[in-house]
């Protein structure tokens, strides 16, 4: 039996132990997530709407631009809430929407490429770290739907006009306006492939969704005629990125970043080992090795990712202008990552920050589309790599993850996420019910 083989007749057993395995390791992060501004934020919302019925018409404050619009954010935590009063509720449907971000990528992800390459992408999506290490109570930790809608239905679209996918299309990207301001990387994307051809809308379908968007923002446009808080004053303003170059250059770093292993500075730098020895010098060593092996590995990662992309890019190049000619859906996608590229590309020109990693975590999975493109050429004649290669990797992931799930900047083993939210909601109480 070929190596390669082996993944192919035990795909079935694989990718639901895979797929279990993402869910356990999502709880166990929200389980440890330490309890900060972001969060609190979220829950302040979601339980003043949910015990007062007072539902706030904007969302989470961010610097430099002020408060995210709409009132998405309160809803997406107040609904569970009142369904079941438990601060597991509204972390459960975050669970829950990170696997219907899964299984849409996925039913595309199977039409295009060999079951082992589908494997690939459970291991490079639903169990890595950049994904998993947002699972916490706040606005990113949703944008892995709006991504994941945005594919799936640019992707029905390629060959003809529809109606719903249209409709469902254009509302990704206003529910993302609502969650983070990331979003104009998907509307930069729409409007490139529309310009490329290769998506086909529905006017009807667009008009209509913007209509619900617009309707959805009333409240907020009209809080905003009177609460001057919701717009920060900055020195600030739309262009500063582009004007400072450097912005532009770490955002297309992170594109890279996102096809390999170098993860958030987070991870690798704030673990202190502290559960597994109490002697000073032994964790220090135990830290230098972690951060060692971690930087290596992520340095030689983002090498390889870097290389594909060019590859990558040389193959699409040619292809990248408007064309009435249709392309194959192996094609399709490669023109929907170069979308997402100049999406970040503009993005980072208008930005008036400097962007972290969350603030591009909407485009990662499509930054994995190169790398899934490549190993589906490479894997047929290199079998018994690729298996060896996919090992290791599982189990490289694996360590990261329960690492960083249980001792890292934004997690730790010493606190308990239900009870955190607990005491807030109790030393907030006032506040919350009116």
């Amino acid at each position: 039996m070929k190596p390669n083989h082996f993944l192919a007749k035990h795909f079935t057993l694989l990718y639901r132990f895979g797929f279990v395995l993402g869910i356990v390791l999502a709880i166990i992060y929200a389980h440890h997530q330490i309890l900060r501004g972001d969060q609190t934020q979220m829950l302040f919302k979601g339980y003043l709407g949910a015990y007062s019925d007072l539902w706030l018409n904007y969302g989470n404050f961010a610097s430099t631009v002020g408060n995210l619009p709409g009132s998405l954010s309160a809803w997406l935590v107040g609904w569970p809430l009142m369904v079941w009063d438990s601060p597991w509720a509204p972390m459960l449907l975050i669970i829950a929407l990170r696997v219907v971000s899964f299984f849409l990528f996925d039913s595309i992800i199977k039409q295009v490429f060999s079951s082992t390459t589908r494997l690939l992408f459970m291991l490079l999506y639903w169990l890595s770290p950049w994904l998993l290490y947002d699972t916490l109570m706040y606005n990113p930790a949703y944008l892995c739907l709006f991504a994941s809608m945005h594919f799936w239905s640019a992707f029905q679209m390629r060959h003809k006009p529809s109606f719903i996918y249209s409709f469902i299309h254009v509302i990704s990207i206003g529910m993302a306006m609502q969650l983070h301001f990331s979003w104009p990387i998907l509307a930069v994307m729409s409007s490139y492939l529309f310009y490329r051809g290769v998506i086909k809308v529905s006017w009807a379908g667009i008009i209509s969704a913007m209509a619900v968007i617009i309707v959805s923002l009333v409240p907020y446009l009209t809080e905003l005629m009177t609460n001057d808080a919701l717009v920060e004053e900055s020195d600030r303003y739309i262009g500063w990125g582009g004007v400072h170059v450097y912005p532009v250059l770490k955002a297309f770093l992170y594109w890279v970043r996102y096809g390999s292993f170098l993860f958030s500075n987070r991870i690798i730098t704030d673990a202190t080992f502290d559960w597994l020895t109490t002697v000073g010098w032994l964790q220090t060593v135990v830290q230098y090795l972690w951060q060692a092996v971690l930087f290596v590995v992520g340095g030689l990662t983002v090498v390889v990712s870097a290389k594909i992309n060019w590859r990558c890019w040389k193959l699409i190049r040619p292809q990248i202008l408007r064309d009435s000619k249709k392309v194959d859906d192996m094609t399709w996608l490669l023109l929907f990552a170069f979308a997402a590229i100049f999406g970040i590309f503009i993005s980072a020109i208008l930005s008036p920050i400097i962007f972290s990693y969350w603030h591009l975590i909407i485009a990662y999975p499509f930054g994995l589309i190169p790398i899934l493109y490549l190993a589906e050429q490479w894997q047929p004649s290199n079998q018994q790599k690729f298996l060896q290669y996919f090992m290791i990797a599982a189990g490289f992931l694996l360590v990261v993850n329960l690492v960083a799930a249980h001792d890292s900047n934004k997690f730790s083993y010493k606190v308990d996420y239900a009870q955190q939210v607990e005491q807030y909601v109790e030393q907030n109480k006032a506040q919350l019910i009116k």
